[in-house]
């Protein structure tokens, strides 16, 4: 089988993999770039694999003319910058001692040495730079079939890596068919290897979060989580009940994937603490689940708030509740956004000053929401 994408024959890529070729070296596209080429989805990042040693990929770039950067030596990965495009060339590797974070590697002669140290048997394919595609593990009838599974046993992969129990959620979300479920001997490890989870660190942890509930539909993946125990070690007290209700209304109404309205009606403790949310991604949950609380009207929570996360309480709150979403509230929250309040504090002057001035302001402002933000400025100074 071989593959076809535009990223496989841009000048950059095949000035890099020429570059190796000419040294004599191995050197094949491998993982997300050739799995994604294999399913016609987009390309984030180009990954090489090589026989050649870290330093040895060193010089020959730098011999070559090509940017390299050190990136991982230690890990055997060399950042190759070709334009605009970067590579990450890595040397084949396999684990000599692992502690379920972190792995101390050796380096390898072959693909198969390589591919038995990855994940998941969708991710160990490899393709040339023509485009054949190489499976030394057969993994393409598993993608093909969307089967995510581990590589060997599953139970030392996640030993190896307890991330790779949150990856396999993550890739079932993203990859994976519902109407054949969860590879059984994989969320068996999972579920034993569940308490494992706390060993990681909380940015790992919340980077797989958002990916994962970047998924077109995250509900059976995260629904799995909860039922194996795992989602308890990630988001105390989070419920997936109201997930798949969300995903409707936003696929019946078009209303883009936001990872943060779905983690919106997840709820849980400490959101922001055990996901690592940024300072923005938190104040956007925050203003959501106030908006909620308060039973905030639509047009205020999209002047007070602004229109995302005022369009995220209306939806969560539908899920919630088992209705659907109101598209007259969506249209209210748009036209909150928009607006603007037509008195100023020059309007009230010299008249009002200082304090009363300040509650002045407020009053008319009151006066104002319960006019469903459409009194003008007349009217209010009336």
């Amino acid at each position: 089988m071989k593959i076809s994408a535009d990223w496989l024959n841009t000048p950059a890529s095949i000035a890099v993999m020429q570059m190796l070729e000419r040294a004599r070296k191995q050197a094949y596209f491998v993982g997300g770039c050739v799995r994604n080429a294999l399913l016609d989805q987009p390309v984030n990042d180009l990954d090489i694999a090589t026989n050649a040693p870290p330093q040895e990929v060193l010089k020959i770039a730098r011999d070559a003319g090509f940017k390299a950067i050190p990136t991982g030596l230690e890990h055997g990965t060399i950042t190759v910058i070709h334009g605009n495009t970067a590579f990450e060339i890595t040397t084949y590797r396999r684990d000599v001692e692992t502690d379920g974070r972190r792995a101390v590697v050796a380096f390898a002669d072959t693909i198969t040495e390589d591919a038995q140290r990855r994940d998941f048997t969708m991710n160990a394919l490899y393709a040339d730079a023509r485009g054949q595609v190489f499976d030394p593990l057969g993994g393409l009838p598993d993608l093909l079939a969307q089967r995510v599974r581990f590589i060997g046993d599953a139970t030392q992969r996640i030993a190896e890596d307890h991330l790779r129990i949150l990856r396999f959620f993550r890739f079932y979300a993203w990859y994976g068919d519902p109407k054949n479920g969860l590879d059984a001997e994989g969320l068996a490890a999972c579920a034993s290897g569940a308490p494992g989870v706390a060993a990681l660190s909380k940015e790992r942890i919340g980077a797989e979060m958002r990916k994962l509930l970047s998924a077109r539909d995250p509900a059976p993946a995260t629904a799995a989580m909860a039922q194996s125990g795992v989602l308890l070690h990630v988001l105390p007290g989070a419920d997936t009940r109201a997930l798949p209700v969300l995903v409707h209304l936003e696929q019946q109404h078009n209303f883009p994937v936001h990872w943060l309205r779905r983690l919106l009606v997840l709820g849980g403790e400490d959101v922001q603490k055990n996901l690592r949310l940024s300072n923005s991604e938190a104040k956007t949950l925050d203003a959501s689940r106030r908006i909620m609380e308060a039973g905030i009207p639509p047009a205020k929570a999209g002047y007070l708030f602004g229109q995302e996360p005022a369009q995220n309480a209306a939806l969560a709150m539908a899920a919630l509740l088992s209705n659907d979403i109101s598209l007259q509230d969506i249209a209210e929250i748009k036209r909150g956004a928009r607006a603007e309040f037509p008195v100023s504090a020059r309007d009230l002057m010299p008249e009002f000053t200082g304090k009363k001035l300040g509650d002045r302001l407020k009053e008319l402002q009151k006066e104002w929401f319960n006019s469903g933000l459409t009194a003008g400025k007349d009217k209010l100074l009336d």
